[in-house]
């Protein structure tokens, strides 16, 4: 899926990946596609429209295993939107049906009545110590388990419901978030970070070179964004 041009996170990810050093093939998974988790070192799993979603919630259930298994295995994931929601147990969309998600951890959706979250997001990774910016536009309300830690505490914007402070997703080595723009051209340091654990856990011991070194330009625009950001607030 594809809704937004959230697909433009796949040439971020080819672009700072090929900063690494590192050569990247891609392949999509679609409808009645076999996904076997052991083919793959990174996935991306993008959102659609409503009618989309519910055709691949159809497809989901024979990929839901191997999905887990790429999940428990450490596979490192980015989910946005759509794909963010399909791993949790189930969302509920416009007309008020309700769809399973594949089950792979505990959050669930709830949607809105005659109201949608748009707007500019800034979120806070309290481990990562980092900032992250993008575009928000969600009739969803996503609620995550007691267990589940987000990507980020919400500086700014509504995130996951609007209620509770959170934005998207940390499990593991997967990475959600409703965040559209898409999220890695404006937040390079987490496209570095997410192709970086990638080959750390295809090579186990690699010397990679810093963020700094390598998208030193990036760096700088990131810096001036937080710096005019403190200062705004």
């Amino acid at each position: 899926m594809n809704t937004y041009g959230d697909n433009g996170n796949i040439l971020m990810l080819k672009y700072v990946g090929e900063k690494l050093g590192a050569q990247m093939t891609f392949d999509i998974v679609s409808l009645e596609d076999d996904f076997n988790a052991d083919d793959y070192d990174l996935v991306f799993f993008g959102g659609g429209q409503d009618y989309e979603q519910v055709i691949v919630s159809e497809d989901l259930p024979s990929k839901a295993v191997e999905l887990k298994r790429f999940i428990e295995n450490d596979g490192v994931m980015l989910a946005i939107c759509g794909g963010f929601q399909f791993l949790g147990q189930y969302y509920t969309d416009a007309s008020g049906q309700k769809i399973k998600g594949i089950g792979a951890m505990d959050h669930y959706t709830l949607s809105q009545e005659n109201n949608r979250f748009i707007g500019d997001i800034e979120i806070y990774n309290e481990a990562f110590d980092e900032t992250y910016y993008g575009f928000e536009n969600h009739q969803g309300r996503t609620f995550l388990a007691s267990t589940q830690n987000p990507l980020g505490k919400v500086i700014s914007g509504q995130g996951n419901n609007g209620e509770d402070g959170t934005e998207g997703l940390h499990y593991k080595n997967v990475f959600g978030s409703y965040f559209h723009g898409p999220i890695l051209s404006r937040n390079a340091r987490l496209a570095y970070r997410i192709i970086r654990q990638a080959l750390l856990e295809k090579y186990e011991t690699i010397d990679l070179p810093l963020f700094e070194d390598i998208l030193s330009d990036e760096a700088k625009g990131q810096q001036i964004t937080d710096s005019k950001r403190k200062v705004e607030h």
